[in-house]
């Protein structure tokens, strides 16, 4: 059985509204869940979170493989 991780990175909509991007592994897929119906806004700060929930997320697809 997969272990359970989900990485959740803050982020805003076009009007500004905080909201939450989620990341996770599925059956050795990584999944970006995005705000339903938004664009997410990222300031750099909540890339660099992005991207090392994003590399975490790969590392523990690679291992299940």
């Amino acid at each position: 059985m997969e272990p359970t991780k989900q990485w959740h990175v803050s982020c805003r909509d076009v009007a500004g509204r905080r909201r939450d991007m989620s990341v996770f592994v599925n059956q050795g897929h990584v999944v970006v869940v995005a705000p339903p119906g938004e664009t997410a806004v990222l300031s750099p700060l909540e890339v660099g979170r992005l991207r090392a929930a994003l590399r975490d997320a790969v590392v523990l697809a690679a291992a299940l493989e």
